[in-house]
């Protein structure tokens, strides 16, 4: 039987922990409903007594990591971070994706940057074949002449929609707007991240590329599969 969507995430994010995270790490802490699963493990841990400094990619988890006992310091505090765990919206196979539902991608991103080991973790629904097929792209932009920025996204081939909640713009953590873009498919997404990292206005975009070190995926029996290990037994 297969298992329901919030039991793949908890099995997969406790399974990225406990593969990855060691004692005595600097550890990033996602953002989003997979991430959840990761941050309350490594809570675990914590109360177990690993020594560990963490880093949050959101307000949101910030707050839980305090709730679970974790320690969270400023980005600025660490010269790096040895891992990062986190969620991500679409994967192709070649481990590129799209990342930012969650409304936190500036953050994940400096984050991700930072980090020498980036792991993903999802469950199958979010695997594809090309980037953009299924969700839409967000690109987070300044609140100051949003509409221009618009228009602008819109010239690279996609329809652009302001993200809204309780009836109003959606503000990210660092007080900006976020515009979830909707192409057919992105077929050349290095192309299409320059030419978004270019318009004024535009403060950072979805699409995190040559980040991930590892991609874990639950699948629906309840086992768990690491992309980067099926590329390695390619190789051989």
């Amino acid at each position: 039987m297969a298992l329901e969507a919030s039991e793949m995430k908890k099995i997969v994010a406790e399974a990225a922990v406990d593969r990855y995270v060691k004692d005595g790490m600097n550890v990033g802490l996602g953002t989003g409903s997979t991430a959840y699963f990761a941050i309350k493990r490594i809570g675990e841990l914590v109360a177990k007594g690993f020594n560990l400094t963490c880093v949050a990619t959101s307000v949101q988890s910030e707050e839980l990591a305090k709730e679970c006992g974790i320690k969270v310091v400023d980005l600025d505090e660490v010269d790096h971070l040895d891992i990062t765990i986190d969620g991500a919206d679409e994967v192709d196979p070649s481990m590129q994706l799209i990342k930012g539902l969650g409304g936190a991608l500036l953050r994940e991103k400096i984050v991700a940057a930072a980090t020498v080991s980036e792991i993903i973790i999802c469950d199958g629904s979010k695997l594809v074949d090309k980037l953009g097929v299924k969700t839409h792209l967000p690109v987070e932009v300044l609140k100051f002449g949003h509409l221009h920025t618009k228009y602008a996204l819109e010239r690279q081939g996609c329809k652009a929609v302001l993200r809204m909640k309780d009836g109003k713009p959606f503000v990210t953590d660092g007080g900006n707007y976020i515009y979830d873009c909707k192409f057919e498919a992105i077929e050349k997404p290095f192309f299409l991240e320059t030419r978004l990292d270019v318009i004024p206005g535009v403060v950072e975009n979805g699409l995190f590329l040559n980040t991930a070190y590892d991609v874990l995926v639950c699948r629906p029996d309840g086992t768990v599969m690491s992309m980067a290990d099926e590329a390695a037994n390619k190789k051989e």
